[in-house]
């Protein structure tokens, strides 16, 4: 699956993030800010357009509202962050920590989260189109009652992920990896899975597999 990549300009202006305090809206656009401690903070309704952002931490932040679109996070720290009713589009998270975040009602599309920690992150009730989850950890992530379109997972571990009320119709999740997921019968109808995962999953449903 393809999907639309961030369109950031060549020429960026270097910032820092704590700038947006002193402007009377929070916008940051066509900019570059490396190594920004931004932590323990609360901003409703920032703007972040066309940017790439790098090597910075925002651990315990508010975001809610937030709307970013254009933008390339590289190895940055934004465990338990609150991006709930968030619009996060053409955007990718590239080595970076989300470990617990918050994504609950959240528009995502066009996002590509690769060699990423998003354990114990939520996502219910946000909906996702054209996502890719590339060698991402996503243990205990919560997707309830989330509407998936063209989301692939790719070397991901799911394991004991939470799917309920979420229907996997279309979603690749054949090499990622999980002992157990909590999802109905109804929900896996045309969930692409390989032949060991076909296997798990009867023995979740309790049937015996006969030689």
């Amino acid at each position: 699956m393809k999907i639309d990549i961030p369109k950031i300009p060549l020429d960026l202006t270097e910032r820092n993030f704590s700038d947006i305090f002193y402007e009377e809206d929070p916008i940051h656009e066509m900019c570059i800010i490396t190594g920004s401690d931004f932590t323990n903070e609360s901003v409703d309704r920032v703007q972040l357009y066309s940017s790439v952002i790098k090597n910075c931490t925002f651990t315990n932040t508010d975001f809610s509202n937030i709307d970013i679109l254009d933008v390339r996070f590289e190895n940055c720290d934004l465990s338990n962050v609150n991006l709930s009713k968030s619009s996060i589009h053409r955007v990718e998270f590239i080595n970076s920590k989300l470990l617990g975040n918050n994504f609950s009602e959240a528009s995502i599309g066009n996002v590509k989260f690769e060699n990423s920690i998003l354990n114990m992150s939520t996502f219910g009730t946000s909906k996702l189109e054209k996502v890719i989850f590339k060698e991402v950890y996503l243990q205990n992530a919560d997707f309830f009652d989330c509407k998936l379109k063209k989301v692939e997972f790719k070397l991901c571990n799911i394991n004991e992920a939470n799917f309920e009320d979420t229907s996997l119709k279309g979603v690749d999740i054949s090499s990622s990896n999980f002992d157990a997921l909590t999802v109905s019968v109804d929900d896996l109808k045309g969930c692409i899975v390989s032949t060991n995962q076909a296997i798990q999953f009867s023995t979740l449903m309790g049937l015996i597999i006969k030689d």
